[in-house]
């Protein structure tokens, strides 16, 4: 994670605070340096812990920069949308400030495609335990680059807590310059994904070119054959770069389930009607499509931390889930993506926090 960058008690510290504090939706406007953030603020920001804020702006990417702190110790996270962390707990010392930016998706539906359209514009919440906003900035960003994810329940924007999706918590790890637009949804196999248009057909309206594309599929496809399986990646492939973007398989993440030797069983590795996560890295390779092999990460990671203490990732001991991931299993998850992607130089390293 990045350190902490209070702003500086110079005129340069100065000039930052007042562009920061004038809030708007479009452009910056004038201000004074004094008393303009707490007004501006008000008209767009409601409560104390949390403070949430909601901007009328149409679907599209924004930029997002915020100054947190205050004359008292603060600690604030930040969320976006339906429950799309974009920023982690970041604190700052009584008097200083810290700067923080990220770019944001916003769409119609603000969380998995097939949900319930949720409300018009940008909505952010500022929590944490003593979360502190100073001034608050929001400029399109329709140029800005993005990763696109396709997936099932593993990958989405969960709505309620405590489920939630490892492309969930990818843009908490991202600089501002790269939007994430989760299309995943709940259910969905390969066969599925494809023949709902408010899915692929919709992800496939906004890709850009340059945009990274990820899709992990296979939770959902125990009854796929491999070569319907092949088929379908294939076709999400061909589609993905017709439109300029670039196509990324990521094997699906492990389930939670051991043989009695310590190490997961077969259904925990996705070898079903066929061994699928074998299947997308064949594929993968015959394609010249770039593959994080997410299955053999999170295997390491599961077997590694072991029977007991691998509940912690999954919602094990809430309800016997041994396939949906808590925050705390879907962050590293999430780093785990993030870190091959940067790996293989299709995110900058200076993009990643």
């Amino acid at each position: 994670m990045g350190s902490l960058r209070p702003a500086r008690k110079t005129a340069g510290g100065l000039a930052l605070l007042t562009a920061l504090t004038a809030l708007t939706t479009v452009t910056a406007q004038p201000a004074s340096a004094h008393g303009l953030h707490r007004s501006s603020l008000a008209s767009h920001c409601t409560g104390t812990a949390p403070i949430v804020c909601h901007f009328d702006v149409p679907p599209g990417t924004y930029d997002v920069s915020a100054l947190l702190g205050g004359d008292t110790a603060g600690s604030t996270s930040i969320s976006a949308e339906q429950r799309r962390a974009v920023l982690g707990e970041t604190t700052t010392a009584a008097g200083d400030r810290a700067y923080r930016s990220f770019t944001v998706d916003v769409r119609a539906v603000e969380g998995e495609p097939t949900g319930e359209v949720g409300s018009p514009g940008l909505d952010l919440r500022f929590e944490g335990s003593a979360p502190l906003l100073a001034g608050l900035h929001v400029t399109p960003a329709p140029h800005a680059r993005q990763i696109l994810l396709a997936g099932d329940s593993t990958v989405c924007d969960q709505p309620l807590e405590p489920y939630t999706g490892w492309g969930q918590e990818i843009p908490r790890l991202l600089r501002r310059g790269i939007s994430v637009a989760n299309h995943a949804d709940s259910g969905e196999s390969t066969v599925s994904f494809l023949a709902n248009p408010l899915l692929f057909d919709q992800l496939e309206t906004e890709i850009r070119a340059g945009d990274l594309v990820l899709v992990q599929l296979a939770h959902n496809d125990k009854t796929t054959t491999a070569d319907v399986y092949r088929a379908n990646l294939t076709a999400m492939a061909e589609r993905v770069r017709a439109h300029g973007g670039q196509p990324v398989f990521v094997t699906p993440i492990v389930r939670r389930r051991f043989n009695s030797d310590g190490m997961l069983n077969s259904v925990a590795l996705h070898v079903m009607a066929a061994d699928l996560p074998n299947e997308m890295r064949s594929l993968a390779h015959e394609l010249g499509v770039p593959l994080v092999d997410l299955t053999q990460l999170s295997k390491d990671l599961v077997e590694g931390l072991g029977v007991e203490a691998s509940k912690d990732l999954y919602l094990t001991d809430i309800n016997g889930d041994n396939t949906h991931t808590s925050v705390h299993g879907a962050t590293p998850f999430a780093g785990l993506v993030l870190g091959d992607l940067a790996d293989q130089g299709l995110v900058p390293a200076r993009q990643v926090r």
